[in-house]
């Protein structure tokens, strides 16, 4: 194996390149100080590699003349200098201003809502089809995901309303006791948990947790071409995949909510008996005397709305994926950014139209 030696012939403005150019031939190219090289002389190279090939192009520069190579070496420049100038060429960074940001970002929120509508009408028209069909439902999938969706989530979600019970109280007891007010913080817990807190952290960790995890289910389905297959044996891939993941979450996420009214009055009850010496007793007395069924209604009520637009978001966002790994990691991404976007507008709709009607 010959040493790659190269040289510059200033007379002629030649580099002389000899012996074997491999990746490893860098040490061997001369310092040319900023000299101009007209001819590139590989009469002496007895092997060449693309990555020998790439060196010497790349020290020459495009404009230098080849010489004296063998035929096969000048058809490896030739295929090297080709692709190199193909892939070397860098696009000038362009900065984008305000209104260019802006409305790139409103067309693709319409993007985003015309699909959804789209989404929409095609799933309205397979649920007409399946309302008048029933054997055609697919319940063993409907059972798989209620277990998937509402008993997975039982943890969590109890787990997370006690201790943003426990929270509440206390934040509200010590505002209580400097007025001796302490049993009124049973009713701005009670409201507080039913109306509002329990029903948007329910959606927000539904919506992380399961939103995510059907979009990432269905989009690796695209990926491995499943759902084309069931294309392929005559089945509608949104009555196999998306009816029964949006049924259960309408049926899970109600119930689901629910529970955690039961959790986050837990832990405030807890804090209460601690903190502001209200027996259990008292506590459980004073919760029966202020609730009302219009309130437990109202967060309970939010829950399948809610739950409606995360299966949507989320089946719809599985369903456009393209066949790579990177775009199932995307709309994962995007589902729950949409979601959440999509809870606390929802939840202002709600605020703004229940204070309207008085509720």
């Amino acid at each position: 194996m010959a040493e790659a030696r190269a040289h510059f012939d200033a007379t002629e403005g030649a580099l002389i390149a000899s012996g074997d150019w491999h990746a490893d031939a860098v040490g061997a190219l001369p310092d040319l100080g900023g000299k101009t090289v007209r001819i590139l002389d590989g009469a002496g190279i007895a092997q060449l590699d693309t990555n020998g090939a790439w060196l010497l192009l790349d020290a020459a520069g495009a404009q230098a003349e080849l010489r004296g190579f063998q035929p096969r070496h000048l058809v490896l420049l030739q295929l090297v200098a080709k692709h190199a100038a193909r892939t070397g060429v860098v696009p000038a960074p362009r900065r984008e201003g305000a209104i260019e940001l802006a409305g790139r970002g409103a067309v693709a929120i319409w993007g985003h809502v015309v699909g959804l509508l789209d989404f929409v009408g095609r799933l309205s028209i397979e649920l007409a089809f399946l309302i008048g069909r029933p054997w055609h439902w697919r319940w063993r999938e409907f059972g798989a995901q209620v277990r998937d969706v509402f008993v997975g989530a039982i943890p969590i979600v109890a787990g997370m309303l006690f201790l943003l019970g426990v929270v509440f109280a206390y934040l509200l007891g010590d505002q209580a006791v400097r007025y001796g007010a302490n049993i009124f913080v049973v009713d701005g817990l009670l409201l507080a948990m039913l109306r509002e807190v329990s029903p948007v952290i329910v959606a927000v960790l539904v919506a992380g947790r399961t939103g995510a995890a059907i979009t990432a289910q269905i989009g690796t389905m695209k990926v491995n071409e499943e759902i084309d297959a069931i294309a392929t044996l005559g089945l509608s891939p949104l009555a196999v995949l998306v009816i029964p993941r949006i049924v259960a979450l309408l049926l899970a996420l109600p119930l689901l909510v629910f529970i955690g009214d039961i959790a986050g009055m837990a832990g405030g009850m807890l804090v209460a008996k601690e903190q502001l010496d209200l027996s259990y007793r008292m506590f459980s007395d004073r919760m029966l005397d202020v609730i009302n069924l219009k309130t437990l209604l109202v967060g309970l009520g939010k829950a399948p709305v809610f739950a409606v637009f995360i299966a949507m978001i989320a089946c719809r966002m599985g369903m456009t994926v393209s066949r790579d790994a990177r775009s199932v990691g995307e709309h994962t991404t995007s589902t729950v950014v949409q979601s959440l976007v999509a809870i606390i507008i929802l939840n202002a709709a709600f605020a703004v139209t229940f204070v309207q009607l008085g509720i």
